[in-house]
């Protein structure tokens, strides 16, 4: 069977390789000129198998005021002469309730272990360097409330597989020594040994060109989708790129991040996904006295919602959400807030003539309400959906993969893939 797979992000090209070792032909297209040039670019790059607890969260009803009027919140919100924002916000507000957000952890916890298990296949069979490691990573407390709110999340979570341990600030420091320069006073924080980081953009390019020296697969940069031609239900061909090639296939599978929304209302109907745009700097450790002071272990300041994860010579720093439509501008504030995270955490990181080498970056991570993606069949009889995965794009790829191929070639999945159907 012939696939097209629309989208070369982290979702599309794995989707891609794992219906290519299935023996299907497989064509991808993105409108840009390479992959994993969109959200999958500038991402956290931490792999958090074990920390997938999804933004729709009871406290959330507590801290809406603080979304919505102050300056420093590390989540903000924009009201938007939209509909689509409006209809998500309404179902995410809905989500936010105890018993919702344990199901989902637990059915984000059962992917995210299948996704671990996943990229080890990939890595045994076509093994490439993307900046992988194994390093640990913290969850960083200064609030003693909500240390103890995170010793109830590691109880539950240790119910489905997780092995973490509360530690104090002392034993934070021991495992990760530059934390000592923060300034900062900590509680404690969250430690799983087994967590891992890795550039998701350069994963992305690798595996291409993995599959570009495979028969039966072809890949169509900067081919952006003009048009969707339906028939008797089903899409008969799309038309992309400046010469408006038409595009035909058995099947395809809709992997455009945020722009999915747009693609499925062309094919008919609706998709309860919106994009929660996002930042990050990668900041380059030239020297040993900026090396020594980034951290090894991939932390996560829970306060200010910012993470650090080391890829080689490199710290990728990322944080914020907003919900304020595709607004593609990268404020000055929001890289100084990433700037001033490292240079409080980690002074002598950012070395002085670094600071306008930091690859300042955007993206929209699409999101359900619930958190939880959507993977298998759509309302179009030969549209396969793996879209709505938000903040866990990057650690959920593999397994979501997986679990879509064994949809389309008809076999029993690897997990329950029912909380994961497209619902109407």
């Amino acid at each position: 069977m012939h696939i097209c797979v629309l989208g070369a992000g982290i979702i599309g090209v794995t989707s891609a390789y794992r219906l290519l070792q299935d023996g299907h032909d497989v064509t991808l297209l993105d409108a840009r000129p390479e992959a994993g040039a969109g959200t999958s670019l500038g991402n956290g790059a931490q792999l958090s198998y074990s920390y997938v607890a999804p933004l729709a969260d009871p406290s959330v009803w507590t801290h809406w005021p603080h979304y919505l009027f102050s300056a420093d919140s590390p989540l903000t919100l924009k009201p938007q002469p939209d509909p689509a924002q409006w209809r998500w916000l309404f179902k995410f507000l809905g989500a936010c309730n105890a018993g919702r957000v344990q199901r989902t952890t637990i059915e984000l916890l059962q992917l995210a272990f299948y996704s671990r298990d996943e990229l080890r296949q990939v890595q045994q069979v076509a093994p490439f360097d993307f900046s992988h490691r194994t390093a640990g990573k913290l969850v960083m407390y200064t609030d003693p409330a909500g240390l103890a709110s995170a010793r109830r999340q590691v109880a539950f979570q240790a119910q489905h597989g997780c092995e973490q341990e509360v530690i104090d600030a002392d034993r934070c420091i021991e495992i990760e020594p530059a934390l000592a320069n923060a300034s900062r006073h900590w509680a404690g924080g969250v430690y799983t040994p087994s967590e891992e980081a890795g550039d998701c953009a350069q994963f992305c390019l690798g595996l291409v060109k993995i599959m570009q020296a495979q028969r039966g697969f072809r890949f169509l940069p900067s081919t952006t989708i003009t048009q969707v031609k339906m028939n008797d239900g089903a899409i008969r061909s799309v038309q992309a790129g400046a010469d408006r090639i038409s595009i035909d296939a058995d099947a395809f599978v809709l992997a455009l991040g945020a722009e999915s929304a747009t693609f499925a209302r062309q094919a008919g109907f609706t998709l309860p996904l919106y994009p929660l745009k996002g930042y990050s700097i990668t900041v380059p450790l030239d020297d040993a006295g900026a090396q020594a002071a980034a951290p090894q272990v991939s932390i996560t300041d829970i306060a200010k919602k910012i993470v650090y994860a080391r890829l080689g010579n490199r710290l990728r720093v990322a944080g914020r959400v907003e919900l304020v439509g595709m607004d593609k501008r990268i404020p000055q504030r929001a890289i100084d807030e990433l700037t001033d995270g490292a240079n409080e955490l980690f002074p002598g990181s950012i070395g002085a003539g670094n600071a306008a080498r930091l690859s300042p970056w955007a993206g929209f991570r699409p999101a359900t309400p619930s958190g939880v993606p959507i993977i298998g069949a759509s309302p179009v009889r030969n549209l396969y959906l793996n879209i709505g995965h938000g903040a866990l794009g990057w650690t959920l790829a593999c397994g979501s993969a997986a679990m879509l191929a064994a949809q389309i070639g008809d076999r029993k999945t690897a997990i329950d893939d029912a909380p994961f159907r497209y619902a109407r």
